[in-house]
């Protein structure tokens, strides 16, 4: 409750502030990658556009690492007036090759569309807006890491649109789900889903997918406010598994996901905040069948204020900024399995973004990381990063 409580007033201090100024930013022009693609054309059949990130990530007492994190192509091709295609091909670590998204997109109208393929599922703010220069820290904030989990994509068809005299966009879709069990190559039976990250190694990302038990998603955006918008996500369906197997106790589990998120933009001011709360059935059963240790809660939420102190005549931005995240996916277990406090961890990153120009920003943070075992140590952890959009 104090989580919640938290989170809460950090939103309707922003809401009391908002309505009394002007915004200098209006969040319903906002836009990611495949959004950018969608309303930029210009009449041009094809669009080429990319991002990348470069880290250096340095624990305390131990070797620093550099990667080349990501660099996604953006390719889009409009066919006429009402139909468009959009992908995003990533590569990770140099040497790891993703379809990211992969979808037709069909206007109905102006404010309603039909979508189908391989899409984001709208959870959450950086599920959907994951373009380095559209977030603080050099890192995503790691309660989309662990409980989201971005980046959370599967195939699926919906609907996108608004509703414009509400000010209210909204997304729906059928997809399909995690995968949970399947045999090994010695005929073992194999969990996908485990207790320090919960639902993410279930991501089925649109390779070979397997589908039993279609999911539904949605989300809705409030965009009334100059300056501030609103979230709520919702995910429910139970997971997938391998013909095999989907006849046992346990194979698969029931999920319950909700999400609220909010950003707010006011001159050199700018605040965002996000909980999301998963509850999961049948993982007594799961647990047992594949000797896993999911948890039957996943929960967690972040806070984070920036500042920019440059002027606001100038071309360049430089965000001083803060975030508080609280994650814990052993927020509750089922049967005999104990919760794990290792899995109840805290982040405080406080660090600059420097945006040297529209698309470019270098990046350095300072982790102050812990968690909730009595006497146990997490190394801190230093950040410097490159990312770029366009």
């Amino acid at each position: 409750m104090k989580r919640i409580t938290t989170l809460v007033a950090l939103l309707v201090s922003a809401i009391t502030f908002s309505q009394t100024a002007t915004d200098s930013i209006q969040p319903q022009t906002n836009e990611n990658s495949a959004q950018r693609i969608l309303s930029g054309n210009f009449g041009k059949s094809v669009t080429i556009g990319g991002y990348g990130e470069m880290v250096y990530n340095q624990p305390e007492g131990d070797n620093g690492k550099l990667d080349v994190h990501r660099l996604v192509l953006l390719l889009g091709y409009k066919f006429d007036e009402r139909t468009q295609f959009v992908t995003e091909i990533e590569f990770e670590h140099v040497n790891e090759i993703y379809v990211e998204q992969a979808f037709v997109n069909y206007a109905l109208s102006n404010n309603i569309s039909l979508r189908g393929g391989l899409m984001l599922v709208p959870m959450g703010i950086i599920n959907e807006y994951h373009e380095p220069t559209t977030f603080n820290g050099t890192s995503r904030p790691a309660l989309d890491n662990q409980i989201v989990p971005t980046t959370w994509r599967e195939l699926g068809v919906g609907v996108t649109g608004r509703f414009p005299d509400l000010s209210l966009g909204y997304q729906a879709y059928i997809f399909n789900g995690f995968k949970s069990t399947a045999l090994d190559g010695d005929g073992e039976i194999k969990g996908f889903l485990k207790g320090k990250d919960g639902l993410r190694g279930g991501r089925q990302k649109g390779i070979k997918s397997t589908v039993d038990s279609p999911t539904f998603s949605t989300k809705l955006d409030y965009y009334g406010i100059p300056g501030l918008r609103f979230g709520l996500s919702g995910y429910f369906g139970k997971t997938q598994a391998d013909d095999k197997v989907e006849h046992l106790d346990g194979a698969n589990i029931g999920i319950a996901m909700v999400g609220f998120d909010a950003r707010y933009a006011f001159k050199k001011f700018t605040a965002r905040g996000q909980f999301i709360y998963a509850s999961l059935s049948d993982t007594e059963d799961y647990n047992t069948l594949t000797g896993k240790d999911l948890g039957s809660a996943l929960s967690g939420f972040y806070v984070e204020g920036a500042y920019n102190l440059l002027p606001l005549t100038a071309k360049q931005k430089l965000y001083a900024f803060a975030r508080y995240e609280q994650y814990d996916t052993h927020a509750s277990t089922a049967g005999t399995l104990v919760a794990n406090d290792a899995y109840n961890r805290q982040d405080i990153t406080t660090g600059l973004s420097y945006h040297i120009a529209n698309g470019v920003v270098v990046k350095g943070d300072y982790q102050f990381r812990d968690n909730a075992v009595d006497g146990g140590v997490v190394k801190n952890q230093l950040n410097f990063g490159i990312g770029v959009w366009f």
